[in-house]
Formats: C-alpha cells, structure tokens, sequence
C-alpha cells in the first residue's frame, strides 16, 4: 500500500487540487471516530443473548459457531488504530472491571506485545492488543513460544470504528492456562470473553460454556503452537 505522500504526489500530476481532497476524505474517519469518543457512544455490536434469531445462525449467541462480525468496519492506518485506541483503553479497562475477574483489573499493566492495534478477522474484523502476564512473558518469542505454565494468561481488548466514525468497544477475550486435566481438547486452556459492560458472555468448563466452544474449535488450528495464535510480524514487539 502506497503512503499517504505517493498517493499525494502521483495525483499532483493529475491537478494540484486532487490532493486536498484526498487528505480531507482521509482524516474524515479519524475525526468522526474522535467525535463519537467525545460523545459516549459504547454500544456493542453483539447481540443479547436472549435474543436468539429467528433462524438458525453461526452467530446465534446461544453458541455460536465463530466471534460476531462487526457490520461494515472502517479501514484504520496504524496511527488512527492506535489514537483511538490510547482514548478508549481506560474506559474499555472500567467496564471490563465490573465482571469481578481478577484479569480485568490487571492486564493493561502487562506487557503488550502488539505496536498498534491491529485488525482480526477472526475476532469480527475489530482491532486487538495482545497482553501477556508474567507466567507468559514467552508469548513474545512467538511461534518458538513452546509450551505455557500453568497461570499463563493472555488477555485481548478489542474496538472498531464503523464506517461512518462511530467507535465501539468490543470484548475482552482471555485465555488462562489450567492444570492438566481441566480440558484435553482446549489444551488445558480455560477461554472467556467479557463483554463491554462487565458481563461474561461465557467461560470454558464454566458459566454458559458452550457459547465459548468455537473459541477451543478455532484454536485446535494451532495446536502445535500450545493452541496459541500470533498477530502479524508487522505489529510484534521483540
């Protein structure tokens, strides 16, 4: 992908006002996206788990089949990912806290891994920040990680940005390395998910588990990793 300042100079030779008007387009997003910081908006995009839909779907909220997908995200560079993210992480650690969980509290002290938030897919296109505790300060050699302790804990928040600026704060997704026996599929990993206003949607071998299965299913893809996935080599910190 091209930077912003060849972008600006190949459209010069097509008119001295073209370029403006692309950075203009360019920083609407970024201003819209500020502006509903300003304003509060942290409704999240999933739905209750007593609306189930009319016909049977992979995002029925009773058990899903893979993480709800955000409806028409916005595409955010690194520093716009990143700004927004800086504005939101301590409301997103608030609201989170009111589920109780010791993680919570706790995992925007840790060491994150990630230079700047970066879109997943396979979290419903929203952008993540990956956090390790101490027991799992191996996460950072990645995929020459080996095989986690007991107590080892990575913690993901997440956001996006609609299309049209509006932010919203998505769940925190935690994985917890248990004693041996706890789940032979999972890799012994306990995986819960805490939505944005502090309730938890579900937990491994726990309350409403099985609306977390898909999270054991998608991780037995990198089970030769200790179940364990990595953000793109772009975004690591060594």
């Amino acid at each position: 992908m091209r930077s912003r300042s060849n972008v600006c100079g190949s459209v010069r030779s097509a008119g001295k006002i073209a370029c403006p008007i692309v950075l203009i387009v360019s920083f609407g997003i970024m201003a819209l996206a500020v502006a509903a910081l300003a304003q509060g908006d942290e409704s999240s995009s999933v739905p209750s788990a007593d609306a189930a839909p009319k016909i049977s779907s992979p995002e029925d909220p009773k058990r899903p089949r893979w993480h709800f997908r955000v409806r028409e995200p916005a595409r955010l560079n690194d520093e716009e990912a990143e700004t927004i993210y800086r504005r939101l992480k301590w409301r997103l650690s608030r609201r989170y806290k009111l589920s109780q969980l010791p993680v919570a509290r706790k995992y925007q002290r840790w060491k994150r891994f990630n230079k700047t938030p970066y879109r997943s897919t396979s979290h419903g296109a929203r952008y993540i920040n990956n956090y390790a505790n101490r027991r799992a300060l191996a996460y950072g050699k990645f995929e020459k990680a080996g095989t986690m302790p007991v107590g080892a804990i990575v913690a993901k928040d997440s956001l996006t940005v609609k299309a049209n600026g509006r932010v919203i704060p998505g769940p925190l997704f935690v994985m917890e390395k248990m004693p041996e026996g706890f789940n032979y599929v999972s890799g012994d990993w306990r995986y819960t998910m805490i939505m944005p206003d502090g309730s938890v949607f579900g937990e491994t071998n726990g309350v409403d588990s099985a609306r977390v299965e898909f999270c054991t299913s998608c991780h037995l893809a990198a089970e030769k990793n200790d179940h364990l996935f990595f953000m793109p080599k772009k975004y690591r910190i060594e």
